[in-house]
């Protein structure tokens, strides 16, 4: 299905600034289709050819829909968008006209046209119309809270012909706001209350206000009831502000341990101001869970920088072991033990600044790079690059993952350039790699990591002198490539394969499977 943004490019002559109007609208007209107890349809006209598009649709959560079908897409013409011709030339609301049924539903027609105002805050020209059609096969004898619900719906459907409506949104604020149902207050031109729903009343109530709310002044009863005064403060401003005409960003009141999001809306029909839409739902929940989840992220970083201190605690007594062992063979234990521990604790140190068990990699990775090749035991100069991004990856991946690294690194940097004088201790395969000449390419280690298909490929290219011809990849090998054989297919679930490379050199290919709780693609 088509956006409303491709449906208006596609058949109208609208420009951006109309179609990011509509999508104001579109964005914030539930309040309006619930108010209205009616589906809103959002049609454009067609190229001046008398016939209108449909390019958006809401139903009503208040009532049921007059349309069982999606119209977005649709286009007509004809007797059949009669309303809508009227509303866009004349630039009126159009009430008029007889019941039009769709199957077995009676629905009444409505038209609103859609004003976008000019830079000077003057009315400008009719750009859309929004349809308001209403299933009448329930209809019945409105009681005070439906009654109040359709005259506050006719006031905002007088702000959008007068293009006043809907209000533009602050920087930084989400579309998360209260909806009609979780509670509406309404006040006339001097800030009182004139109608609360009974949600509306509840919620105050769970703030600590039991009277009832219809002729209170409200900005001064949130300023009462508040907490903390400067929120309160805040609060009641934002209620003034809506007084003025404004519209200011949503409030939260906290008292007695309750929670309440406020949205103030300024009602001026025809520009006159008559009063304020105060819309609130109780979020006490809501924000308990999210301070229980900031507790245990909290207490979840600091687990990890624990465990990072440790294993550097770790990491130091084994250096300060290896200073005091006399044999070489021990000494190069013990100091490779050192590196793969301070590798695990790198991860935990990311981990203890993340808000999740997640960590973006590429940053460690270069930091195991950087290690390598300051720590291996050769006397050549190897450089280290990187190639592409790691991306975010979950704990559980990240720590066998970077062991596994840092052991394929340490073993490109050490292995893979001898010191001038040993090219022919060890024999190259038959169509292998040469040995780096002398003045030739600088010795280099390349980390190639992109995601394909719910995997992780990543390599480890050196320009070295390639794989020994008797080197046995499955029998043989280190301790440091026997752990590397263990973590990528066992904690990993993935595969690893050293090889020759085409242009020279050694590779080393893994391939980690990524289908698994908790990962990201990266951003």
């Amino acid at each position: 299905m088509s956006t409303l943004r491709d449906l208006a490019e596609e058949h109208t002559q609208l420009r951006p600034a109309d179609i990011d109007h509509l999508h104001r609208i579109a964005g914030d007209w539930q309040l309006l289709s619930d108010l209205s107890f009616a589906d809103l349809l959002l049609w454009v006209p067609v190229d001046g050819d008398g016939t209108f598009l449909c390019v958006a649709q809401v139903r009503p959560t208040t009532a049921p829909t007059a349309y069982l079908d999606d119209q977005v897409g649709r286009i007509v013409g004809g007797p059949e968008v009669a309303h809508l011709e009227v509303a866009y030339r004349q630039g009126r609301i159009w009430r008029e006209g007889d019941p039009v049924w769709y199957g077995d539903v009676p629905a009444r027609h409505e038209a609103i046209p859609v004003r976008l105002r000019t830079a000077d805050g003057e009315a400008g020209e009719v750009v859309a119309v929004v349809g308001r059609d209403t299933n009448l096969s329930t209809a019945r004898t409105p009681s005070q809270l439906e009654l109040n619900y359709l005259t506050t719906a006719d006031d905002l459907a007088q702000m959008i012909a007068d293009g006043t409506f809907p209000p533009p949104r602050h920087p930084g604020e989400t579309t998360s706001a209260p909806r009609v149902g979780d509670g509406l207050v309404r006040l006339d031109a001097n800030g009182k209350v004139t109608y609360a729903s009974p949600n509306a009343q509840s919620a105050y109530r769970r703030l600590g206000y039991a009277s009832h709310l219809v002729g209170e002044d409200l900005a001064k009863l949130h300023r009462r009831l508040a907490s903390d005064p400067l929120e309160g403060t805040d609060a009641a401003n934002g209620v003034l502000a809506a007084l003025r005409g404004e519209a200011p960003p949503r409030r939260e009141i906290d008292a007695r341990g309750a929670t309440m999001l406020t949205r103030s809306l300024p009602l001026m029909p025809a520009g006159v101001p008559i009063g304020a839409l105060v819309l609130v739902r109780d979020i006490t929940e809501v924000r308990r869970r999210d301070r229980a989840l900031i507790t245990k992220d909290a207490t979840i970083r600091e687990i990890h920088h624990r465990v990072k201190n440790n294993l550097q605690t770790v990491a130091a007594l084994l250096r300060l072991q290896a200073r005091r062992v006399a044999m070489p063979e021990a000494r190069v234990a013990l100091e490779e033990s050192v590196r793969r521990v301070a590798s695990i604790a790198l991860v935990h140190e990311t981990l203890s600044m993340s808000s999740d068990e997640a960590v973006e990699f590429d940053g460690i990775v270069d930091r195991v790079a950087s290690a390598a090749t300051e720590v291996a035991a050769t006397e050549v100069s190897v450089g280290m690059r990187r190639k592409g991004s790691f991306g975010v990856l979950p704990a559980e991946i990240a720590t066998s993952l970077v062991m596994v690294l840092n052991e394929l690194l340490l073993n490109a940097v050490e292995h893979g350039f001898p010191p001038a004088g040993e090219d022919d201790a060890v024999p190259v395969p038959e169509g292998g790699a040469a040995p780096v000449p002398e003045g030739g390419v600088k010795p280099e280690v390349v980390v190639t990591a992109h995601r394909f298909r719910k995997q992780l490929h990543v390599s480890v290219a050196d320009n070295g002198r390639g794989l020994p011809a008797e080197f046995d990849a499955e029998r043989g090998g280190r301790l440091g490539l026997q752990i590397v054989r263990a973590l990528a297919t066992g904690e990993l679930r993935g595969s690893i394969e050293l090889r020759n490379g085409a242009e020279g050199g050694t590779e080393a290919v893994l391939v980690v499977p990524l289908a698994r709780g908790g990962d990201r693609q990266p951003t």
